[in-house]
């Protein structure tokens, strides 16, 4: 059996400056005009958007990032504040653990970093629920840093673009992070300008399921369509269902406690799904999650440390 040599560091880096021109100069004419890409966002309205922005469309995402940086247009302010506001406030977002971990950082920030988001990217990783990729996306977005930031959609760019294969592994690879920083541009501006651009072709032209290649800046470069574009024929894509599941039931169950005003019953709470082992298995996690707190007597709030 054949297989063909991986390519040299000089035919990535032939490819890397064949990429950046025409992705750079597609998205400074096509990028959307996103609250978080104003100035006056500045590094703490990034640092919002990119924890709402998971598994989130922006659709969604947008009245809610607004009403969030009203309310709480410092990090200072939203930690003076119990973690449970960051849930309600969170509203329908979905994965509501993500709101704690806002919580968590905004903390740390106004603790540590005396209410700044802090420029360096270890300490960006060190606050708490800043994983590998928030960390690169804020030091990138907010401070224009030279990092290689590896969302969904900029995997999805890079595997077609450069490896020529429809979709990227289920979860992210050192071979992903290691070609993601052989294509960074050498300069730190044009390196997050980059990271912003092969983002937003992944979210607007090189979709997951209905790509339109003949929009696209890098068509003729891409090694996918060079192929052919071969189906995928790795492990199966991990689907999102969510209707019946304990997610759906979380769901229903932190939205009574974000409409109350005090604690609530468990009577209230048994009234949203009739399954009762499913719904006591999803209060359950949700207390043990810390997104609700339970009470003596039997009823429930959202929490206030």
């Amino acid at each position: 059996m054949t297989t063909t040599p991986a390519p040299s560091p000089t035919a990535r880096a032939h490819t890397a400056r064949a990429l950046h021109t025409p992705v750079i100069a597609w998205f400074d004419a096509n990028a959307r005009d996103l609250p978080w890409r104003h100035a006056e966002a500045g590094p703490w309205g990034v640092m919002v958007s990119e924890f709402m922005l998971q598994q989130t469309p922006v659709g969604r995402v947008l009245p809610v990032y607004e009403q969030w940086l009203a309310r709480w247009p410092r990090p200072a302010d939203l930690a003076a504040e119990p973690p449970g506001e960051a849930v309600r406030a969170w509203g329908r977002l979905g994965y509501p653990r993500r709101a704690l971990r806002l919580h968590a950082a905004a903390t740390a920030i106004t603790e540590r970093h005396g209410g700044e988001v802090p420029t360096d990217h270890a300490e960006l990783l060190a606050l708490p629920g800043v994983g590998e990729y928030t960390a690169a996306a804020v030091a990138s977005f907010a401070y224009g840093q030279r990092h290689a930031v590896l969302d969904t959609n900029v995997r999805r760019v890079l595997a077609r673009a450069v490896t020529g294969v429809q979709y990227p592994p289920n979860a992210t690879t050192a071979a992903e992070r290691r070609l993601a920083r052989e294509l960074l541009p050498g300069e730190e501006a044009v390196a997050a300008r980059w990271a912003a651009a092969t983002m937003e072709l992944g979210a607007l032209v090189c979709t997951a399921r209905a790509p339109e290649c003949g929009r696209c800046p890098i068509a003729a470069r891409c090694a996918w369509r060079a192929a052919g574009s071969p189906a995928h024929d790795g492990p199966p894509r991990r689907g999102q269902t969510y209707a019946g599941t304990d997610r759906q039931v979380r769901g229903k169950l932190l939205a009574v406690l974000r409409e109350a005003h005090g604690p609530v019953p468990q009577a209230a709470l048994d009234a949203v799904w009739d399954e009762p082992v499913q719904r006591a298995r999803a209060l359950d996690g949700l207390v043990a999650d810390g997104l609700v707190e339970p009470l003596e007597g039997g009823s429930y709030r959202l929490p206030l440390t």
